[in-house]
């Protein structure tokens, strides 16, 4: 087969097969295991020698779909509650198509108005959803472990100025250490982007009031008052009991401090949406930076984040001025993203978000998230109801943080207990939900943010954590 412009006819074809194959795969997801071991062989196949030739684009294509269809993970459906993994809604997923169609240079105007027009749209669409003020700067990224180091960038940047250096031009030589503090529920995320911003990912101070990691204010107060220029990070929503720092009154001590206040919103900041929730996130509209995830709660596909900062301009001095002659220089009007971002080559991430936010509005999003919140506090109560399970957190938002404690079962050997339970339940493949170490015991914290997710789903990940339990310690 050879060179693709020999066989440059298949390219509708090969597309068409993919577009055949969705609408039985899609109507199965809802009932199919989130992994089938019976189909792990086919992994197997992927395997071999890269070909001379090659088989051509309808043999790789076709083998391609045989393969993924039955051995993948079927995260996108309503039964993975492992970690905080979105689907795709039916809009988003036909947007990122587009985008793969339309596979635009999305960097530059100059190479993509399109991809540009749609990225400045689905970031005021967001403030607007969000509370966040019109004026902001934003940008979109790959997740929100970029937009984290996004807005950071933008802190470190404001942090080098106050001692009167250019961090862009001149790096961090001879500047002291950034003082960073945040409570217990600061997330690797965050530390991934101080480490890649050479700011240590260990050198975050976290005062705590107790071993959950709540956030002491006082404690704060007084390491602001002696630290000099600094920057906290809060956290809105922590993975593992779903809990918030206090948001508005870190901004106050933001405030009194001359600190920068960075908002790890990656799925939390979607609380700002419902009436019922809004209270969590209230002073993120005060914040110097916010991050977020849209593969999460947005539930558009893989990979996509977006980033904001209260300085729009802060973005172009992080990240621009790269003293390159072919590029083309910044204007307001026709906005390079690339200048405002981590990223160079960027594919148009916008197109999926964009499709979601027109097909189903402020009021479609504001529903998923009620309902997923009403999901969580239904398996909370199944939980508090059960002889066999212990809730450890109380349902905040989305995650439902327990663990399997029968009768007559050692303290000493429940954790070992939760963690081979955690292991079948992953191999079992029905449902998907992970271990994690909460207040020191091991512990199962499902998060519910997918869009399919229905009551029957969150009943039969609780009856088969109690059956593989009951198997488990044989009663």
């Amino acid at each position: 087969m050879g060179d693709p412009l020999i066989s440059r006819d298949d390219a509708a074809e090969a597309l068409g097969m993919v577009a055949r194959a969705a609408g039985p795969y899609l109507d199965a997801l809802p009932h199919l295991p989130v992994r089938d071991p019976a189909h792990e062989h086919l992994l197997e196949q992927l395997d071999g020698p890269l070909p001379e030739d090659g088989d051509g684009t309808i043999t790789a294509v076709a083998d391609l779909l045989r393969i993924g269809t039955k051995a993948a993970t079927h995260s996108s459906g309503p039964r993975f509650f492992h970690f905080v993994v979105g689907g795709a809604t039916p809009a988003a997923q036909a947007g990122d198509w587009i985008t793969s169609l339309l596979d635009q240079a999305a960097g530059l105007w100059l190479t993509s108005p399109l991809a540009a027009r749609a990225e400045t749209v689905v970031l005021r669409w967001l403030k607007e959803m969000f509370g966040l003020p019109a004026s902001y700067g934003g940008v979109l990224t790959p997740s929100a472990t970029f937009a984290n180091l996004t807005g950071l960038a933008c802190a470190r940047h404001w942090w080098a100025a106050e001692h009167g250096a250019d961090v862009t031009a001149d790096g961090l030589a001879g500047l002291p250490r950034m003082p960073v503090f945040s409570s217990g529920y600061v997330h690797a995320s965050s530390r991934k982007a101080l480490q890649l911003l050479g700011l240590g990912r260990d050198g975050v101070r976290t005062p705590t009031r107790d071993d959950a990691g709540r956030l002491d204010l006082d404690a704060l107060d007084r390491e602001l008052a002696r630290s000099g220029p600094a920057v906290l990070i809060a956290n809105a929503g922590e993975v593992n009991g779903g809990d918030f720092d206090p948001v508005a009154e870190m901004a106050d001590l933001a405030r009194r401090h001359g600190a920068w206040l960075h908002v790890d919103g990656a799925f939390g900041l979607f609380a700002a949406l419902s009436p019922r929730t809004a209270h969590l996130v209230r002073g993120i509209e005060r914040a110097d930076s916010v991050a977020a995830d849209g593969h999460k709660w947005l539930n558009v596909p893989y990979e996509s984040g977006f980033a904001f900062v209260r300085d729009a301009s802060v973005l172009g001095r992080a990240f621009g001025s790269w003293n390159a002659a072919y590029l083309p220089a910044p204007d307001e009007e026709f906005v390079n993203y690339n200048n405002l971002g981590p990223e160079s080559s960027r594919r148009a991430r916008a197109l999926p978000i964009w499709a979601t936010l027109r097909a189903y509005g402020r009021d479609g999003h504001r529903a998923m998230v009620e309902r997923h919140r009403n999901l969580a506090v239904h398996l909370g109560r199944i939980v508090e109801r059960s002889a066999n399970l212990e809730l450890l957190a109380p349902v905040t938002l989305f995650v439902v943080c327990f663990r399997y404690r029968p009768p007559g079962v050692p303290e000493a050997e429940l954790d070992g207990l939760n963690r081979r339970l955690g292991e079948e339940l992953v191999a079992d493949g029905r449902v998907y939900a992970g271990t994690t170490v909460y207040r020191g015991v091991v512990a199962l914290r499902p998060a519910i943010v997918n869009w399919r997710t229905t009551t029957e789903d969150v009943d039969l990940l609780a009856s088969v954590v109690e059956e593989i339990g009951a198997r488990l310690t044989g009663r």
